[in-house]
């Protein structure tokens, strides 16, 4: 099956062609539950098989588990045909059992602390642990990952400073020498993006949940600025963490937590209006980001083949343009959310 593909081509060198959907692999480093080595490499051969060409990774998926797995994956695969995104932030410092980090978050994984690393020295040295971790010649993006309030809450300004004066050079650096293709930043938040692409000469942002059919809040000044800018957007999380595809269900996850009331209630009359038009809500999830002119690919997580399959429907699917019109009207969507064909 071969997938349609976006060119994103910021530098007039041709580009990076990003197939619509991608693949992140924070579930196959063993996220909320453990897999094994094959159950994991079925999952990577059926994305390969069902056309994606798009693999996002980084080393805190699994505390470095997830590159691991892609070794394998991507030993047999011609170089020239697939793009391949890790990131850079952290490092990882031996631990025990008991104290490593990602205890009821990733399952028999390495044992490894974390350690938050934004420095020049400090992007240089993860991609250079991940290159041996990836076993591959060549890394086409890099991410500056988790640069938001979610994960260094007061301290985030101290720590954006912190990558402008080091890792952000790192990473100018590493684009202009050719050693890699394109860099950004992969947050959870839109408002520390558009303070980075505000300050810097960044080509791609990785944003997480912040552009779904659950929440259009970027489009008030984040998307239009990257539009502007030719700045490309990865749309991971198009599900919301999970909700989007489960339905407004008992024990239902948003933002990596369990859904309130008023996320439960508001995802209930998504679904309604979708089913009203004979339309599956996660198929929908999916393809509006894609709708927008400034996202080059969506990136849903899958830790099974039946959530690879399903995923691989999406893109398939016909929205009709009745479903995001109703939705308007019901207030819904934002009015100035792009709808139309791309």
């Amino acid at each position: 099956m071969e997938q349609k593909t976006r060119i994103w081509d910021r530098h007039g060198n041709g580009g990076l062609a990003f197939t619509e959907i991608g693949m992140g692999t924070a579930p196959l480093g063993n996220l909320y539950r453990a897999i094994s080595d094959d159950a994991a490499h079925a999952v990577l051969e059926a994305a390969w098989g069902g056309g994606l060409r798009y693999f996002d990774t980084a080393p805190l998926y699994g505390l470095g588990l997830a590159e691991t797995r892609m070794n394998r994956f991507l030993r047999d695969k011609p170089r020239g045909e697939y793009l391949l995104s890790t990131k850079i932030g952290r490092y990882f410092r031996m631990a025990t059992p008991r104290t490593r980090d990602g205890l009821g978050t990733w399952f028999e994984v390495p044992s490894r602390a974390q350690v938050y690393d934004y420095s020049y020295d400090g992007a240089m040295r993860s991609l250079e642990f991940s290159f041996e971790r990836l076993g591959v010649d060549r890394i086409d993006i890099l991410f500056a990952h988790d640069l938001d309030s979610v994960n260094h809450g007061e301290a985030l300004e101290a720590r954006l400073q912190e990558f402008m004066d080091g890792g952000y050079k790192a990473l100018l650096e590493l684009r202009e020498q050719g050693v890699i293709g394109a860099f950004g930043a992969g947050l959870n938040e839109w408002q520390p993006c558009q303070w980075l692409a505000e300050r810097g000469n960044f080509d791609l942002f990785l944003l997480a949940g912040r552009y779904t059919l659950l929440e259009q809040e970027a489009l008030e000044s984040f998307l239009p600025l990257c539009e502007a800018r030719g700045i490309g957007i990865v749309l991971g999380g198009p599900y919301n963490s999970g909700i989007l595809a489960t339905g407004p269900r008992e024990g239902a996850f948003y933002n990596y937590g369990p859904a309130p009331a008023e996320i439960l209630a508001r995802v209930a009359r998504i679904e309604a209006v979708c089913r009203a038009h004979g339309v599956r809500m996660l198929d929908a999830a999916f393809r509006f980001p894609l709708l927008h002119p400034s996202v080059v690919s969506v990136v849903p997580g899958g830790q099974g083949l039946a959530e690879m399959e399903s995923n691989l429907a999406a893109v398939r699917a016909e929205i009709p343009a009745e479903l995001w019109a109703a939705l308007k009207a019901e207030g819904l969507m934002r009015a100035d959310a792009p709808t139309g064909p791309r």
